[in-house]
């Protein structure tokens, strides 16, 4: 991929926009993170950033389509900072114990830069999601399937705060276009509607709040910022997500070649989700990522790209099941 043509030229004053956008991002994420320090999220799914005009790649103003897919299997049980040994969970018991959530997720984003200040993306999930667990008193797996669209998104952004746009802002609504009816297919409890945090959609209209910047760390290293927060607007069904921030920091080399590595810190932390279908002792966190990955250019207006993502902390409430890893990859053509 390529740099934004509006990239300072200096170091010194490369660096403030990368400083402003933490700065701008540290009041959201302080509101959000004081007061939930030792919760955490179990179906957060995929955190890489791949919002590419937010870290300075891009040729100008015009349209750009990307098509992403995202695998991950969440089968670790654990609670607060620390993995559960399956064997030690009692079954049958008071409480539900989750087996495995196989995610193969695909997302397309049409984005529009509208000259050097003004851009706007419509972000499409589909998700694919295959879950087993063993209900509370129950000794046999119960399973369900999904295929389907889940929450859209639309988001615009603005970065006209100088000449170089290289620090901006965002703002957007999560759209409620996920289905929330979807039930268990087999096993004791087929029939019954599947656990809300674990639907494609939350059936709420979230308000998406963001910051980031991006400039040159060195003569062949760039960096880039972001946050956003997701704040519901509302309740669906007894049901109310919690408040999220998504936040990440990034790193890749200046080439002149095709191949341009990159190293993301992706963080999410979430408030427990609550209301009578909500299940608040077992949701809401802190997970954090290391993602290694690269772009290829391999048109001048066609990239590939591949992430891997390992986690470094995850300090879940409750008890829930996370990934051990996952994996990225996407395409974007640029029109």
């Amino acid at each position: 991929m390529t740099r934004s043509p509006t990239r300072r030229g200096a170091n010194s004053r490369a660096a403030r926009p990368l400083a402003a956008a933490i700065a701008l991002a540290a009041v959201p994420a302080l509101a959000i993170l004081a007061p939930t320090a030792a919760s955490a999220c179990s179906s957060c799914g995929c955190t890489l950033n791949a919002d590419w005009p937010t870290q300075g790649l891009g040729n100008g103003p015009g349209w750009s389509l990307d098509l992403r897919h995202d695998f991950f299997v969440q089968d670790q049980l654990r609670t607060g900072a620390h993995a559960l040994v399956r064997a030690a969970v009692p079954i049958p018991n008071d409480d539900e114990v989750q087996q495995k959530t196989v995610n193969r997720n695909t997302t397309l984003t049409l984005d529009r830069a509208i000259g050097e200040s003004w851009g706007v993306s419509l972000v499409v999930p589909w998700l694919k999601r295959v879950h087993t667990t063993i209900d509370a008193g129950e000794t046999d797996p119960s399973g369900s399937r999904s295929d389907s669209l889940g929450d859209v998104r639309v988001i615009a952004r603005w970065q006209g705060f100088d000449d170089d746009h290289d620090i901006g802002v965002q703002f957007g609504l999560k759209l409620p276009t996920g289905a929330t009816n979807v039930a268990f297919w087999s096993g004791p409890t087929a029939g019954e509607p599947l656990d809300r945090g674990l639907q494609p959609g939350t059936g709420t209209t979230d308000l998406l709040l963001g910051a980031y910047g991006f400039g040159e760390l060195g003569a062949r290293l760039d960096g880039y910022a972001q946050a956003m927060l997701q704040l519901p607007l509302g309740a669906h069904a007894g049901f109310r997500p919690g408040a999220a921030l998504n936040a990440t920091a990034g790193l890749r080399m200046s080439t002149s070649g095709p191949v341009v590595p990159h190293l993301q810190l992706n963080v999410r932390s979430e408030r427990p989700e609550s209301g009578d279908a909500a299940d608040a002792p077992n949701s809401g966190g802190t997970l954090a990522y290391l993602s290694p990955g690269i772009t290829w250019r391999v048109a001048k207006d066609i990239n590939l790209y591949a992430f891997g993502q390992l986690p470094i902390w995850q300090n879940v409430r409750g008890v829930q099941l996370e990934p051990r890893w996952s994996v990225s990859a996407g395409a974007q053509l640029r029109f």
